[in-house]
């Protein structure tokens, strides 16, 4: 029982250091030059209406975030 407590405690503290950086990342995200207005995000703008697909965005950070996983994710 005592082991499955340690499993537990462990990816509560693994969670709350994942939520910790990206909720810093959402409160940095606007000094951060370029995010949001890479090429590959569609941007469509009409009289009444703004449509924002970050696609280039997305892509940068998956390829960022896989990339730390693999390097962190090895024993």
């Amino acid at each position: 029982m005592g082991n499955n407590f340690a499993a537990i405690g462990r990816l509560l503290v693994i969670a709350g250091i994942f939520l910790l950086v990206l909720g810093a990342l959402f409160l940095l995200g606007d000094r951060i030059p370029g995010l949001g207005r890479l090429p590959g995000d569609i941007v469509i703008k009409r009289e009444r209406f703004v449509f924002y697909f970050p696609l280039g965005t997305s892509l940068l950070l998956s390829l960022l975030l896989s990339l730390l996983l693999a390097i962190f994710s090895r024993r």
